[in-house]
C-alpha cells in the first residue's frame, strides 16, 4: 500500500481518565506447526480513550439505590414478575437517573457502572463513559457537546479512526449502533454511561438500539422520549448525611479522625445546613480536613453565619453556594483573583502554564495557588494527569457570578487576562506547528523536538479548539482565524478531521469578511485537506481549485506548487490519474524553479504513487528513487526518508524485486518506530508482509502481519485493520488454509463496507470469491449468512458503480459469478456473466482479451445450464 505525502498548509475531551475499557476486535495468533499454521480469533481488551471515573470510596447512603439500577441492568430475561410470559420481564435497557445539581447522580452511576461491571458475565464487553457538559455555561458553549460531537468521541473510544468517522449525525448514529450491536452479537455486550444530559435531544442518538446493549443516563432534568426506566435521586437523610461527613474525613485524616462522632449536635446542625446535598457534604468535610485542629463547632458556626447573613436556608441548592461561599472566604487575594479567571479558558480543563499566563504569574505561583483552590474543593485536578484541572460546572458558574463580597476584577482585567491567555496560546501552537512539518525540529526553544511539541499540543488541543472557536464572540477573530490556521496541520496528522473542516470554514469565512485573501487561500487549503481525507473529494476539488487561483494571482509559486499537489491527491483519490499527474509535474516545475528541495520529494513521492496507480511500475521507481535521493542528499527529515523507503518498496514489489522491496520496507519500518510513528508504521508493516508473501517466505508474512494488525489496532486505525486482515486472508490462501481466508476476507469486506470504502470492500470480495473458487466450497457449505450477505453486498456494488472503470468491481464480479457456476448453480453464473458482459464489452471493447474471456465463460455456463 503506497502511501500518499502532504504538504503544511497553513501555520482531551475532558473527563478522568481511568478504568474506561471496551473489549473487541480480534487478534491473530498464528501458531506455526510444520506447514499448517492455526489462525485463532481469541477476544482482546482494547482501553479506551476516555475512562469512567474512579468510584468513591466514601459513597453512603444509596444503596437501595444502587440495587435497583442493578436489577435494571442485568442482562438475560431479567427480572422476575411482568412483561414476559411466563413471569418474566424484558431487561431495562436505558436507565434515567434523575436530580438536581450536587445531588450525587453522576456518582451514583458511577457506583452502579462499577459494580455492574465486576459482575462476571453482565458487561463483559466493557463501559463506555461520555461527559456531555449539558449545563455547561449558555447555550453554544464549546464544552457542550452536541450528539454529533458526542458520537465523534464515543467513535474513538469504540477505536474508529478519525478519518473513517462518518460525517453527520445519522451516519455517526448509524455506524456507532451498529458497533454496540457487533459487540452484543459476540457476546461482549457494553454498557454506555452518558453523563449530565441536558435533554432528550442530546441523549437520543447516543442510545443503542440493538436490543441487548444497556444505557445509563444521568440529567438535572427528567428526560421523556427516551423509553426510560426513571429514577429519581432526592438528598440525603440525617442519618445517611452524618454517615458521609464521618467516611469523608476519616478518608482524609485517617481512621483516628473523630471529630464528627464526638460532636453530634455540630455534626447535625452541619448535615441540615447542607440540606443532604452530597456535593455540600463533602465540601464541608473537606474544609475539616484542611484545617485538622478546627473543631467541628467551629465550621457549624461559620455554615450557620454564613445561611443567616446570605439567607439561604431554604432550598438544598442553596445550600451548595453556602458551601461554596464558605470557601471561597477562606481565600486571599490573590486565590481569589485566579479562581475568578479561570472560567475565562473556555476549554473543558486548563493546564497551569495556561493558568500562570491568566492571572499572568510564574508557574510555580500558578500551581501553588491551584493547589489551593483544589485544597479549598473549588477545582479539581484531573486524575493521571498531573498539571491540569477543571471546575464543576456549578462552581464555573460561582467564579462568573458577581455575588461574592468582593469584586471579581474590572472589564479590564477580565480583558487583559484573556488577551495574556490567548497569546500564550497562539504563540505556542506556532512553536509546536513547527516542529510538525518536513524539516522536523526547528530548535525553537519551547519545545525539545517533535514529540514534545506533540504531547503539548495533544494535552491542549480541546482548549484550542475551543478558544479558536470562542475567539470571535471575545472580539478576537483575527487570532481565533490565524489559530485555527496554525492548528490545520496537527488536526490533518492526528486525524482530527471534523475540526479541521470546521475550524478552516471559520477561518475563511474571517478572511471573506476582512478582505483578506492570503487568509482565505490557507483556510481554502486546509479545508480541501480535511474534505480530501474525508472522501468529499468534489468539494475538495473545488475548494483547492480556488486556493490556487487565489495563489496564482498573488504569484505565491511555492504555495501555488503545493495546492496543485493537494489537487493532485484529491484527482488521484478520484482515480483521474492523467489529471493528477498534470497536478505534480506542474508542481514540480514551480520547485525546480524555486530551488526547493524539501517539497519536491514530497511531489515526487505522490507523483511516483500516481504512475503506480496508472499502471506505469517503470516511472513509479523512477519517481520514488529520485525523491529518495533528493531526501537523503540534502539531509531531509526522516519521516520524508520513511515514506520515501515505503513507497519505493511498494513499486518495487510491483516489479518482481521482492529483496530490495523487503529491505526497503523493513528500514521504512524501523525508522517509523524510531521517529514515534506507530500509524505509518503499521501501514510499512503491512506492505512488509505483503512483499514477504509475493517473494514466497508465508509463514514470515503472516508474523508481519500479525504485528501489523495489533499496531493498527493500538492506534485505533479500523481502516487498516481491515487492510492488514484481508493481505493476511492472501497469506492463509498461499498456505492453502482457505477456510482461515474465507474468514477474513468476510470480516474485511464488513468493515470496508461499514466505513463506506467501497472500493476495499469489493476488493475483499473479489478476493473472498477466489478463495472459496480454490477451497471448492459450495455457497450453503460454510459461513452460509455472512456469504449470502457478501454475495448481497456485491450486487449493491456492482449497481453502484454501473458505468465506472474500476477494475476491483469487475474483478469480483467475474470471480463471484464463476464461483456462482462452480458451486453448482450454471443459470445464475450465465445470468452474471450475461449482465458483465454488457459492462465490460463497453469499457474495454468488443475486442479487448477479458472480454473474450467473459463471453467464453457465459457460453460454458448457458451450456450447462442447457444440460
Amino acid at each position: 500500500m503506497s502511501e500518499p505525502c502532504s504538504g503544511g498548509g497553513g501555520g482531551n475531551r475532558g473527563g478522568e481518565q481511568v478504568n474506561n475499557t471496551v473489549s473487541g476486535g480480534f487478534v491473530l495468533h498464528a501458531v506455526i506447526q510444520g506447514r499448517d499454521i492455526t489462525v485463532q480469533l481469541p477476544p482482546q481488551v482494547t482501553p479506551a480513550l476516555y475512562g469512567l471515573p474512579a468510584a468513591s470510596p466514601t459513597f453512603t447512603g444509596r444503596d437501595a439505590t444502587v440495587g435497583r439500577l442493578l436489577e435494571y441492568l442485568a442482562p438475560g430475561e431479567g427480572l422476575p414478575g411482568e412483561g414476559l410470559p411466563g413471569g418474566g420481564q424484558r431487561p431495562v435497557l436505558v436507565t434515567s437517573v434523575a436530580g438536581m445539581a450536587g445531588v450525587g447522580k453522576t456518582e451514583l452511576a458511577v457506583q452502579a457502572a462499577t459494580r455492574a461491571l465486576a459482575t462476571p458475565g453482565w458487561f463483559p464487553g466493557g463501559v463506555l463513559f461520555i461527559d456531555l457538559f449539558g449545563y455547561a455555561g449558555e447555550e453554544g458553549d464549546e464544552r457542550r457537546l452536541s450528539p454529533e460531537r458526542a458520537l465523534e468521541g464515543l467513535l474513538r473510544d469504540l477505536a474508529v479512526p478519525g478519518g473513517d468517522i462518518p460525517r453527520g449525525l445519522s451516519a455517526r448514529q448509524g455506524l456507532y449502533r451498529t458497533i454496540l450491536a457487533a459487540y452484543a452479537k459476540e457476546g461482549r455486550r457494553v454498557l454506555v454511561v452518558i453523563d449530565n444530559a441536558s435533554s432528550s435531544l442530546q441523549v437520543r442518538p447516543l442510545l443503542p438500539s440493538d436490543g441487548q446493549t444497556a444505557a445509563l443516563v444521568t440529567s438535572r432534568h427528567t428526560l421523556d422520549g427516551l423509553n426510560a426506566r426513571l429514577e429519581d435521586l432526592d438528598t440525603l437523610g440525617e442519618g445517611d448525611s452524618l454517615a458521609l461527613l464521618d467516611a469523608a474525613l476519616r478518608h482524609a485524616r485517617g481512621e483516628g479522625d473523630t471529630r464528627f462522632r464526638d460532636d453530634d449536635d455540630s455534626a447535625r446542625t452541619i448535615a441540615r445546613l447542607c440540606a443532604g446535598l452530597p456535593l455540600a457534604l463533602q465540601i464541608s468535610a473537606a474544609l475539616l480536613a484542611t484545617a485538622p485542629t478546627r473543631p467541628a463547632a467551629s465550621l457549624a458556626a461559620a455554615l450557620a453565619d454564613g445561611h443567616t447573613r446570605l439567607k439561604r436556608l431554604s432550598r438544598p441548592d442553596r445550600a451548595v453556594r453556602a458551601a461554596f461561599d464558605l470557601s471561597y472566604d477562606l481565600l486571599d487575594g490573590e486565590h481569589a483573583e485566579l479562581f475568578h479567571l479561570l472560567p475565562i479558558n473556555p476549554g473543558p480543563d486548563v493546564s497551569t502554564e495556561a493558568a500562570g499566563y491568566l492571572a499572568d504569574i510564574d508557574p510555580d505561583t500558578a500551581e501553588e495557588r491551584l493547589r489551593h483552590l483544589a485544597e479549598a474543593h473549588l477545582i479539581d485536578p484531573v486524575k493521571d494527569d498531573w498539571g491540569r484541572w477543571r471546575m464543576h460546572d456549578l462552581v464555573r458558574l460561582y467564579a462568573e457570578s458577581d455575588e461574592h463580597g468582593r469584586p471579581r476584577g474590572t472589564v479590564d482585567q477580565q480583558e487583559s487576562a484573556r488577551l495574556r491567555l490567548y497569546g500564550y496560546y497562539y504563540t505556542y501552537t506556532v512553536a509546536a506547528v513547527s516542529h510538525l512539518g518536513v524539516g522536523g525540529d526547528t530548535g525553537d526553544p519551547r519545545f525539545r523536538d517533535r514529540r514534545h511539541a506533540l504531547s503539548w499540543l495533544d494535552a491542549e488541543h480541546r482548549s484550542l479548539i475551543a478558544s479558536a472557536t470562542a475567539a470571535s464572540a471575545a472580539g478576537l477573530s483575527i487570532v481565533g482565524a490565524n489559530l485555527a490556521l496554525y492548528l490545520g496541520g496537527y488536526l490533518d496528522d492526528r486525524r482530527y478531521f471534523d475540526d479541521l473542516i470546521a475550524l478552516s470554514t471559520m477561518a475563511l469565512d474571517i478572511a471573506r469578511e476582512h478582505g483578506e485573501e492570503r487568509g482565505q487561500a490557507a483556510a481554502l487549503t486546509d479545508l480541501g485537506r480535511g474534505l480530501q481525507q474525508v472522501r468529499r473529494l468534489d468539494e475538495a476539488i473545488e475548494v483547492l481549485t480556488e486556493a490556487l487561483t487565489i495563489r496564482r494571482g498573488a504569484g505565491d509559486r511555492r504555495d501555488e506548487a503545493l495546492i496543485l499537489s493537494h489537487l493532485g491527491v484529491c484527482q488521484r483519490q478520484s482515480r483521474r490519474y492523467e489529471e493528477a499527474i498534470d497536478c505534480y509535474e506542474k508542481a514540480d516545475a514551480i520547485l525546480v524553479e524555486l530551488g526547493d528541495h524539501q517539497a519536491r520529494t514530497m511531489v515526487m513521492s505522490n507523483l511516483g504513487t500516481a504512475h503506480r496507480q496508472a499502471g506505469r511500475a517503470e516511472e513509479a521507481e523512477t519517481c520514488h528513487r529520485f525523491a529518495l535521493a533528493l531526501i537523503r542528499e540534502f539531509g531531509i527529515d526522516r519521516h520524508s526518508e520513511a515514506t520515501a523507503l515505503n513507497n519505493l518498496g511498494t513499486v518495487l514489489m510491483d516489479r518482481g524485486k521482492f529483496e530490495e522491496a523487503i529491505a526497503a520496507h523493513a528500514n521504512a519500518v524501523v525508522i517509523f518506530g524510531e521517529i514515534g510513528q506507530p500509524h505509518r508504521q503499521g501501514k510499512a508493516l503491512d506492505n512488509l508482509g505483503n512483499c514477504l508473501r509475493e517473494a514466497g517466505r508465508l509463514e514470515e508474512a503472516v508474523d508481519v502481519h500479525i504485528r501489523a494488525l495489533n499496531m493498527h489496532r493500538a492506534t485505533g486505525d479500523r481502516h487498516g485493520e481491515a487492510m492488514v486482515q484481508n493481505n493476511l486472508g492472501a497469506d492463509a490462501a498461499g498456505l492453502r488454509l482457505f477456510e482461515q481466508a474465507v474468514d477474513l476476507y468476510v470480516g474485511a469486506a464488513g468493515v470496508f463496507r461499514e466505513l463506506g470504502d467501497h472500493h476495499g470492500e469489493t476488493v475483499a470480495l473479489d478476493n473472498l470469491a477466489h478463495a472459496l473458487q480454490q477451497a471448492a466450497v459450495p455457497p450453503r457449505g460454510l459461513l452460509p449468512a455472512a456469504l449470502a450477505d457478501a454475495y448481497g453486498t456485491l450486487l449493491e456494488a456492482r449497481r453502484r458503480h454501473a458505468g465506472d472503470d474500476d477494475p476491483a468491481v469487475l474483478s469480483a464480479w467475474g470471480s463471484f459469478a464463476h464461483w456462482r457456476g462452480e458451486a453448482g448453480d450454471p443459470e445464475a453464473a450465465a445470468a452474471a456473466f450475461a449482465e458483465l458482459l454488457v459492462v465490460m464489452t463497453r469499457v474495454l471493447g468488443e475486442e479487448h482479451p477479458h472480454v473474450r474471456i467473459i463471453r467464453r465463460n457465459l457460453i460454458h455456463f448457458r451450456e450447462q445450464a442447457q444440460g
